[in-house]
């Protein structure tokens, strides 16, 4: 790194105070992820992000399909726990089928 003149002082400045304030935005941002991930939600709030009714979801709770915390007689669900249980029932293409079949044949 070549040292820098009297000049060129201010504008490295700004340079510096940018990427401050990009990290300080980011590490904001992967905070807030963090927080959403052991957001709790009551059986309406997970209705509304499944997008299926209460006794839907009361059905799923009682058959064990999805997951859920009980305390006492009320019922809580994590909001990180129902996406990865949205994310589990996804169906592979056929291209990521035949990947995995290329892929256990050169196994």
């Amino acid at each position: 790194m070549k040292p820098f003149t009297f000049d060129q002082i201010p504008v490295m400045m700004n340079k510096i105070h940018d990427k401050l304030e990009y990290l300080e935005k980011l590490i904001v941002r992967i905070s807030n992820v963090e927080e959403n991930k052991e957001e709790l939600l009551n059986i309406q709030e997970a209705s509304k992000l499944l997008n299926l009714s209460v006794s839907t979801i009361y059905s799923k709770v009682c058959k064990r399909e999805i997951p859920v915390n009980k305390q006492g007689k009320r019922i809580y669900f994590y909001r990180h726990e129902l996406m990865k249980w949205i994310k589990s029932g996804r169906v592979k293409t056929y291209f990521e089928i035949q990947n995995d079949i290329e892929k256990r044949s050169k196994i």
